[in-house]
């Protein structure tokens, strides 16, 4: 039989099974990792005196030239040889001889998969943790450049109160930030090493499973083994992580889509992160943040496709699982794909100043400011809501803001009101009034950069001690 494992059969697989069940069109993602897990484990064979040195050495140059081939492009995988795995074998075996049949001492495919994958997204993680880093800096960067920039904050997609341009774009800064934790503290789940389960109970062979974590660089070992075959969850603690990513990247890209539009004006994306229309010349389209709010759907789906998958599976390896992998492969390059991109176009992206500081005078957002200025001159707060909300009544029925009153007009509706309220109305005032840890006020937002470019520079330490 052509098959590695064909002594048990006899007939050949029928080739639509072939097809349906290999997944080497998508498991040769991890070449690399394939490789480098087996390195680790024929070096730990010829350790434990299980090979000879001279086969260890054979294998491991065999592996080394198959790795080569594979980088330049001048191996072809087979469907016949089902996955990576099988690909990989076969492929050595016919480049060093019957010797390359005894790499799979003391292991399992069930084994070996868990240990490639992760392998492969423990140093994806890392990536992203430093992806996550370029963008936080870009909009601290932003930040920076708007200290004194005031906008309408909102509520409802409504103008509720001003805030700095700086404060809105540091609750990013602050989401990304427990994106990349959650990135960091997955990791200790993912650098645990499953080689050495075998199918699911162990081997027979005298292996030695810390030497092997030790040479791939795993904190530890898999402490049972059912478990180490079976395990799924760091991956779909990935894929949830992912998604959060995804659904903040989302948010902010709405927040583009909307501040770019004519209609607010406030930011103006970069000519290099937008397209035109086929038919409308003037038409500057915000395509980045469209599309990737657009593919944060599948990156949920991807998740949900895992724990359907695994919700019902019994201990331990089941062929089910081989739909752990596409939907790990296409989150992994949806949301490369975002971050590569976002952290310029924010860094180049420009801001209207004048813009968003006329919305901020043409609107109400002050009005909260009145309510507590008469409950500093001691009006219940209940009635003094309704005082404002009075007032901008008659604005708005006779065409005007609330800094556009004289005193009388005020006093219409309160006779608590004298002219300390004009200053109190000016944006600048209302806000450097919320001057408590984590508002708005110029002094607390200069305060949150700092204090995140301090957590930035120990997330930045934490990549380069896993670089």
């Amino acid at each position: 039989m052509s098959k590695l494992w064909g002594g048990r059969f006899t007939k050949q697989t029928n080739h639509l099974v072939e097809e349906y069940t290999a997944s080497i069109n998508f498991d040769k993602a991890l070449a690399e990792e394939d490789i480098q897990g087996s390195l680790a484990h024929v070096t730990m064979l010829g350790k434990c005196g299980i090979l000879p040195e001279e086969d260890v050495e054979t294998i491991k140059e065999g592996l080394i030239t198959v790795l080569h081939k594979i980088r330049a492009g001048e191996v072809e995988f087979s469907v016949s040889d089902e996955d990576i795995h099988m690909n990989i074998e076969k492929n050595l075996i016919e480049t060093i001889g019957p010797v390359g049949g005894k790499l799979h001492t003391g292991r399992s495919r069930n084994d070996q998969v868990a240990t490639d994958m992760h392998l492969y997204l423990r140093e994806r993680v890392v990536g992203f943790v430093g992806m996550l880093h370029a963008l936080q800096e870009a909009l601290i960067g932003q930040a920076k450049d708007n200290l004194d920039t005031i906008v309408p904050g909102y509520t409802h997609l409504q103008r509720a109160q001003p805030i700095l341009f700086a404060h809105h774009l540091m609750a990013y800064v602050s989401m990304f930030q427990r994106d990349a934790e959650r990135l960091m503290d997955s990791y200790k789940r993912i650098n645990v090493l499953p080689l050495g389960a075998g199918a699911l109970a162990g081997t027979t062979f005298p292996i030695d499973r810390h030497f092997v974590a030790e040479q791939l660089g795993f904190d530890g070992v898999y402490e049972n083994s059912l478990d180490a075959v079976s395990d799924r969850d760091f991956i779909v603690e990935f894929l949830a992580a992912a998604s959060l990513i995804m659904t903040h990247l989302s948010r902010l890209s709405e927040e583009l889509v909307l501040w770019s539009s004519t209609e607010f004006g406030f930011v103006e994306l970069d000519d290099a992160f937008c397209t035109g229309s086929s038919i409308m010349p003037q038409k500057k389209n915000p395509d980045v943040p469209e599309l990737v709010r657009g593919k944060t759907g599948r990156v949920y789906g991807n998740l949900i496709g895992l724990l359907t998958v695994l919700k019902s599976l019994p201990l331990a390896y089941n062929k089910d699982m081989q739909e752990d992998k596409e939907g790990m492969f296409d989150t992994v390059a949806t949301l490369e794909g975002a971050l590569q991109l976002f952290a310029p176009m924010i860094a180049t992206m420009k801001v209207n100043k004048d813009r968003m500081r006329q919305a901020v005078n043409q609107d109400f957002s002050n009005a909260t400011d009145i309510a507590d200025f008469l409950v500093g001159e001691g009006l219940p707060f209940r009635q003094a809501h309704e005082v404002i909300g009075k007032t901008v009544l008659y604005c708005i029925q006779n065409g005007k803001y609330l800094l556009d009153l004289t005193i009388e007009e005020f006093r219409q509706f309160s006779e608590l009101f004298d002219e300390r309220i004009y200053d109190v109305l000016q944006p600048e005032a209302v806000v450097n009034a919320r001057n408590v840890y984590g508002g708005t006020a110029s002094g607390q937002v200069a305060e949150a950069i700092g204090r995140s470019e301090k957590v930035l520079e120990i997330t930045e330490q934490w990549i380069k001690n896993r670089g």
